[in-house]
C-alpha cells in the first residue's frame, strides 16, 4: 500500500498505527518500499514513523551523519517522542548511533542491520557513473544476496538519483561521511538494548563488521540471517519481522 506523506513543520514523514514509538531511518539510496512489509507489520501495535531524511537539502556543511542525526533529533523534538524505538539501515543505523549517544535519555532500544559505522565498502566513491544503466543495476543487485530483489523500480529510483548532478555529489558527500565517521571505542556509551540484525551474505557491511558491534555494543544482542544481502527487512521481511518483534517485545510496556 501507499502511506501518506505529511508534513508538518519543516518535516516530511511518514506516521502509521498506535503504540510505542518505532522510528525507522532509511539508508542512502532509502526509500518508503524498503520499509513496506515492516510498516505493514509493526503498526498493529507501534506507532511507526519514517522521517523523510534531508538527504539533498542540507547545506555542503551539514551533508554529513551528524547533521542528518541532528535532523533527527529536531524531528523527534518537534513531535515530543519519548521512549523511541529507533531501527536504522545502512546509513540510517549510522545515524541512529550517533543519534543515541547524544540523546540517550530519549531512546529506548536501538535496531541496526547492515549499519555503516564501522566500515562498510563505501558505494560512494564509484557510483555516480552517469547514464549507464547496466551498472547501477550491477551495482543495486550487489545490495542483495538474490540478484532478483533488485526490482526495476529500484534500479530507476537509484538510475534517477546519480543523473541528477547535485544528488550525486551530495551522495558522494554523505558516503565519505560515513567512512570518516567511525563510531568505535564510543560504541560502549550506549548501554540501551541493542538488536543486529544481520545478512550473511552482506557484502557492503560483512559478517565481521556485525561482529565488531556486537563486540563494542556492551547491551547488544545477534541475529543471522542465512542467505541475505544488506537489505534483509527487504530481501527476508517474514524473517526479519519475526526477529525484530521478539526482541521489541521483551522491551515494550
Amino acid at each position: 500500500m501507499q502511506y501518506e506523506i505529511r508534513q508538518s513543520g519543516k518535516f516530511k514523514y511518514v506516521q502509521e498505527g498506535a503504540g510505542e514509538n518505532l522510528i525507522l531511518l532509511h539508508g542512502l539510496f532509502g526509500a518508503l518500499s524498503n520499509f513496506k512489509d515492516l510498516v505493514d507489520h509493526f503498526k498493529e501495535k507501534f506507532t511507526v514513523y519514517i522521517p523523510m531524511l534531508p538527504l539533498y537539502d542540507l547545506t555542503n556543511l551539514d551533508t554529513s551523519v551528524s547533521g542528518l542525526a541532528k535532523h533527527v533529533a529536531k524531528f523527534i523534538e518537534y513531535k515530543n517522542l519519548t521512549n523511541v524505538h529507533l531501527l536504522g539501515n545502512s546509513l540510517g543505523g549510522h545515524i541512529a548511533l550517533v543519534y543515541a549517544l547524544k540523546h540517550h535519555d530519549r531512546v529506548k532500544t536501538i535496531t541496526l542491520t547492515g549499519s555503516s559505522g564501522l566500515f562498510e565498502n563505501g558505494m560512494g566513491e564509484t557510483y555516480p557513473k552517469r547514464g549507464d544503466k547496466d551498472y547501477i543495476q550491477k551495482k543495486v543487485e550487489l545490495t542483495f544476496y538474490d540478484p532478483k530483489s533488485a526490482s526495476t523500480e529500484l534500479v530507476e529510483e537509484v538510475y534517477n538519483i546519480v543523473n541528477n548532478r547535485l544528488k550525486a555529489i551530495k551522495i558522494i558527500y554523505l558516503a565519505k561521511s560515513a567512512i570518516r565517521h567511525h563510531l568505535g571505542e564510543e560504541l560502549q556509551n550506549i548501554k540501551k538494548p541493542v538488536c543486529l540484525i544481520w545478512g550473511k551474505n552482506d557484502t557492503i557491511t560483512p559478517p565481521m563488521v556485525a561482529e565488531e558491534f556486537k563486540k563494542l555494543l556492551p547491551n547488544s544482542e545477534l541475529h543471522w540471517i542465512d542467505k541475505c544481502g544488506h537489505a534483509p527487512m527487504m530481501e527476508v521481511p517474514a524473517e526479519f519481522n519475526v526477529i525484530l518483534s521478539t526482541f521489541l517485545h521483551k522491551h515494550i510496556g
